[in-house]
């Protein structure tokens, strides 16, 4: 492991730099955290349970739509956690949160959940993969 101490206004700090297998570990769990939170919320509408049909009637989407949009939410989620697809999941994912925040929009209510998961999806996506950020500020 490796230390690099900072002098900040004459008191060290420690900044701890992850070796390569805790750094994979970090990866993993962060991506299993976002997996778990558009899984479960899909496998909600998928239950068909009354509070997740109400909740869909006041967006005004029928159960089939409601189905096909739980479909999409798991896949996106399951091709993030992928390594090898990560990237597109990523970008699935945002584009599925973009539209939930339009829909929160268009009906009058918070957008607060959705664009904080839409901002955790893009943090773990920066953490994730570098190449992607490299990309998206330009510096290839």
């Amino acid at each position: 492991m490796l230390y690099i101490s900072i002098t900040l206004y004459f008191k060290p700090l420690k900044i701890f730099i992850m070796n390569e297998k805790q750094r994979n570990i970090l990866n993993w769990v962060l991506a299993g955290f976002v997996a778990f939170i558009f899984i479960s919320s899909g496998g909600m509408k998928l239950s068909g349970s009354a509070e997740a049909l109400e909740m869909a009637k006041g967006f005004g989407i029928d159960a089939g739509s409601f189905t096909m949009i739980a479909v999409v939410e798991i896949l996106s989620a399951l091709i993030f956690l992928y390594p090898r697809t990560g990237v597109v999941g990523t970008l699935l994912l945002a584009a599925y949160m973009g539209g939930a925040i339009a829909t929160h929009l268009e009906h009058g209510q918070s957008i607060m959940a959705p664009a904080i998961i839409e901002a955790i999806v893009w943090v773990v996506a920066a953490v994730r993969f570098p190449e992607l950020t490299e990309r998206l500020m330009g510096r290839r």
